[in-house]
């Protein structure tokens, strides 16, 4: 038993208890738990630290080099088309660089105050204690928006080198952006380090620096502003737009006061200074003309392709006026410039007025890229109203293939000879009857012949057939969207623009896949990285559905019905589309009409072309059965070009599509489906070869006469005025719609687009 004892006692394991009763080890009392986790604590946050700091310098190392040039150059961003050629460069007007010694303290003082209080105190271009605070503040929420954790030595860097893009919002970037910094700081004063940025920073309206915007704003150079004009000066870099004094006065001043207090916080100016300046209007010593940013000619011809380039690019996060870079476009400059051309000059169409506009967009139906756009003619302000992307006119028939034709094809597997009927109706649930230009009825024609001549009420009997809910289905599938619910009227007319209208028509033209309609192919940030812009791209309907609204759409551009958008040889489809005036409008003749459409496509390009008035009711302001064809012209003439350059290709038929003859017309069916359920007892259908409406190549090159007549035979005529109706209430909603609206049936009894 002793023996026991004693190893026990001896045995390094050996343990015995207190006079408590708590375990105890022969080594003396065991570490308290606390003190362990502490120690392991340390040590993890150590290691974290190790690994950061060591992840820091791998990143710094790899930053990109910065020179004084950068530094002192202007952030212009350049806008390329799709041969890499520039186009525009935004801000690349003469800028007024003023040197360190031609700013006034006044103006020094106040960017300081508000941007960077410890500027002159830190000295490794970031500030340790700067970001703490600006961290508990913002955890607090009592900033006030007054400065955020980087210096001013970092906004430089980051105004110079990267882009603002959340994307670029990486512990890579910062790591880069802080060690860019240091160097910065270690290589140049504080006083040109704040004349880099004073001179660089983006001020609104394509005007860079300071000194330049004092000119812009106040038509006077930095050393005639006060204080207080300063303050409007200092404040505004953080957002240009808002901040615009002579935009948006109201946010300028509050943003203005808020420079204020800091100066006065900052011990640069008194409190009486404060006081009266945030007593001062904001307005001030405001210039109502701005002696720089004047528009280009250049500019001018690419206008609505610029504006729509920046929107895309800022929805990717980047900031073209700030962050210099290079925006890759899908632009095909001689086609922008034919079409330009087209609308501005009498060389090719005859407008009935300068007042008359247009809307036009062109894509390429296999990638959904916008090769041409055009937002107006006749324009003289930069970034006007772009009519190609606007949503508050209606479509008219142009939308029957999608919303009405379709649907029953794709879901129905409707022949392209079933029978429809051309007879009296009533929207449902209404007293609303639904009429065409003649007030007449056709009785049963088939679905080819009613797509073709477009007549409304077989349209809208096959709307009835597929369901709103299809139609809706199969107008989403193909980019069209709409806040509201969709109703029947919508069946002969939509609120879409000229963008949706080519991206969903290069859907028919591809073979049934939708692509996102997109303009910008990259974006290469001033470190030279690049981004890749991605396109959503999708199976938007059958190949069978594409190819034989295709086929019936082939007779749309001929001598009869669209006979100004005829291109002899060219194999190629489209539809036309008008909307008239409500029955109460009593000011207009009976045939007039508000919106005249065209929309074609061959197998490379896709041209969806608007015509029509701002303000349709104004007195005269509405266009005659003969002006009908001004939106044919515009798209035979940019066809007709790129036709120049582009393969004739016919489309090819689905094996699943099969050609019969019925009652002597080549018309088409879905193999396997039961379409012989749609013939009667007179009909006579048998196999056919091919189809009737192919055609073959000839040349183009001579088809560049001056006029957009209207059809002079008797057809023609016919034609034209097919789709023009008397006063429309169904369908339309007049041109107060708003984007991506829909519309109801008025009380009418007439049709309503066309």
């Amino acid at each position: 038993m002793s023996d026991n004892n004693n190893n026990n006692q001896n045995s390094r394991i050996g343990r015995y208890h207190d006079d408590d009763g708590e375990l105890m080890t022969t080594g003396g009392p065991r570490r308290p738990l606390w003190r362990t986790i502490l120690y392991w604590a340390l040590g993890i946050i150590f290691a974290i630290i190790l690994a950061g700091g060591g992840l820091f310098a791998v990143y710094a190392a790899s930053a990109p080099k910065i020179t004084t040039a950068q530094l002192t150059s202007q952030n212009s961003t350049e806008i390329l088309d799709d041969k890499g050629n520039v186009i525009s460069s935004l801000g690349s007007q003469n800028r007024t660089y003023v040197k360190s010694d031609q700013i006034p303290k006044e103006l020094k003082q106040s960017v300081v105050s508000i941007e960077d209080r410890r500027f002159y105190k830190h000295h490794f271009g970031i500030d340790p204690l700067r970001i703490v605070s600006a961290a508990a503040a913002n955890f607090t929420g009592s900033s006030l928006g007054l400065q955020g954790g980087s210096t001013l030595t970092q906004q430089l860097v980051k105004l110079s080198v990267f882009s603002t893009a959340a994307s670029d919002r990486t512990l890579k970037r910062k790591s880069q952006e802080a060690a860019l910094a240091y160097y910065v700081e270690k290589h140049y004063s504080k006083d040109q380090i704040l004349e880099f940025y004073i001179n660089k920073v983006y001020m609104g309206n394509g005007v860079y620096g300071m000194g330049t915007a004092s000119k812009y704003y106040y038509n006077k150079p930095l050393s005639k502003l006060n204080y207080a004009q300063f303050a409007v000066l200092a404040g505004m870099p953080q957002s240009p737009t808002y901040y615009d004094p002579v935009a948006h006065p109201n946010y300028a001043k509050q943003r203005r006061d808020t420079v204020l207090r800091a100066m006065y916080e900052n011990k640069v100016i008194s409190k009486a200074d404060m006081n009266s300046g945030i007593a001062s209007p904001v307005s001030t010593g405001l210039s109502v003309n701005h002696s720089v940013n004047d528009t280009s000619s250049d500019n001018k011809v690419v206008d609505a392709y610029l504006q729509q380039t920046i929107k895309e690019v800022q929805k990717k996060g980047f900031n073209p006026y700030k962050d210099g870079i290079r925006i890759y476009t899908n632009l095909n400059m001689g086609a922008q410039q034919r079409l330009y051309d087209i609308v501005n000059s009498d060389k090719y169409v005859n407008f009935p007025s300068e007042l008359l506009q247009v809307g036009v967009t062109m894509t390429d139906p296999q990638t959904g890229a916008v090769t041409a756009m055009i937002g107006g003619r006749k324009q003289n302000v930069a970034f006007g109203l772009n009519r190609a992307t606007q949503t508050d006119r209606s479509s008219g028939s142009t939308i029957k293939p999608f919303m009405d034709y379709g649907p029953a094809i794709e879901y129905n597997q409707w022949p392209t000879f079933k029978a429809l009927e051309d007879t009296k109706y009533t929207y449902p649930g209404t007293n609303i009857e639904l009429n065409d230009w003649d007030g007449k009825y056709q009785g049963t024609l088939s679905m080819r012949k009613a797509l073709v001549e477009s007549r409304n009420i077989p349209a809208i009997r096959t709307l009835q057939e597929v369901g709103i809910n299809r139609a809706t289905q199969f107008m989403a599938q193909n980019g069209m969207k709409f806040k509201e619910p969709l109703v029947y009227s919508n069946g002969i007319g939509v609120y879409v623009s000229s963008m949706q209208e080519s991206a969903a028509f290069g859907a028919l033209a591809n073979g049934g896949t939708y692509h996102t309609p997109h303009l910008v192919k990259k974006v290469v940030t001033q470190d030279g990285e690049t981004h890749k812009f991605d396109v959503s791209s999708h199976r938007s309907m059958s190949p069978a559905t594409a190819y034989m609204l295709t086929d019936m759409l082939k007779g749309v551009p001929t001598d009869v019905w669209a006979p100004d958008a005829h291109i002899p040889g060219l194999h190629q489809a489209g539809k036309t589309g008008q909307s008239g005036y409500p029955d109460s409008v009593t000011t207009v003749p009976h045939t007039a009409v508000m919106d005249a459409w065209y929309t074609g496509y061959t197998q490379h390009s896709a041209i969806s072309v608007w015509t029509g008035y701002d303000q349709p009711n104004e007195p005269g302001h509405y266009m005659t059965t003969a002006q009908l064809s001004i939106a044919e012209s515009i798209y035979k003439y940019l066809a007709s070009y790129m036709a120049q350059t582009q393969s004739n290709d016919d489309w090819e038929k689905p094996s699943n599509v099969e050609s019969i003859k019925h009652n002597g017309i080549d018309e088409l069916v879905i193999s396997g489906s039961n379409w012989r359920k749609y013939l009667n007892d007179k009909d006579q259908s048998s196999p056919s070869g091919s189809s009737s409406s192919s055609v073959s190549f000839s040349s183009f090159s001579s088809q560049n006469s001056s006029s957009a007549s209207s059809a002079s035979s008797e057809s023609q005529s016919a034609g034209r005025l097919s789709e023009t109706g008397a006063s429309q209430g169904a369908g339309n909603g007049g041109n107060t719609g708003t984007q991506s609206s829909t519309s109801t049936p008025a009380a009418s009894s007439s049709s309503a687009a066309h």
